[in-house]
């Protein structure tokens, strides 16, 4: 078998069984390249921090915070919210808990009224919320702090995620995002967990892609050669 002839059904038949794949490649390349990441992470949507220095006069003495059955704290942090100044109390294998800075009253688990207001605070979004889910599991849309209340908005199919232990923000999903993680896992091949792009399955396809295209380079001097022979003389 002459080289044209084995470049030509390698070529051929890689491609027809790449091929599928080949196009969700180029399909999501392109809808990757258009879309800016910043709209698909809903950055446009999210209300603009203004600079806020803690007010350590009104601090309270943080040495007598104490978690769930008397646990010490591992690690503090100090924030200021819409709410005021509060405290993330860290406790090593236990769930963090939210206290106010000043009062050290224990502002965690927030519900879904307290929820849907610091989701409403965070987006610039005029319309209410339209449901308020618990969510305690992960899914392919959200692996963040569980358990969080999804706060749903018309706009867009947007969900604003809220850790129920520390009323922080996790997450926003919106239907361009959901678009987009649709055409990550077709892109990287792993349609379940939407994650990972270095397994066996992505390897062999890009492997006989790569074949195929290497074949198609190798025919192309033979495809020019046969249209010039081809080609009538004046």
């Amino acid at each position: 078998m002459s080289l044209a002839r084995l470049a030509s059904f390698v070529h051929k038949w890689l491609a027809l069984l790449v091929g599928v794949q080949i196009v969700f490649w180029v399909v999501s390349g392109l809808f990757f390249t258009l879309i800016p990441i910043q709209q698909i992470r809903s950055e446009n949507l999210v209300r603009p921090a203004q600079a806020q220095t803690i007010d350590t006069a009104t601090l309270a003495s943080l040495a007598s915070l104490r978690g769930d059955q008397n646990a010490l704290p591992t690690k503090l942090t100090i924030e200021r919210r819409p709410i005021g100044q509060v405290v993330v109390a860290e406790f090593g294998n236990q769930s963090p808990i939210l206290f106010d800075a000043n009062t050290l009253q224990r502002l965690s688990p927030f519900n879904a009224e307290q929820a849907s207001a610091v989701a409403r605070a965070h987006v610039t979004l005029v319309s209410e919320p339209t449901d308020v889910t618990l969510v305690t599991e992960e899914s392919a849309e959200y692996r963040g702090a569980l358990p969080a209340w999804r706060v749903q908005f018309p706009d867009g199919g947007l969900s604003v995620y809220v850790a129920q232990n520390t009323g922080a923000v996790t997450a926003r999903r919106s239907d361009l995002w959901r678009i987009y993680d649709t055409l990550w896992a077709l892109h990287i091949m792993d349609w379940e967990n939407h994650e990972d792009f270095n397994h066996p399955l992505i390897i062999i396809v890009t492997v006989i892609t790569l074949l195929s295209v290497i074949a198609g380079i190798v025919l192309i001097p033979y495809r020019i050669r046969f249209r010039s022979r081809a080609k009538p003389s004046a």
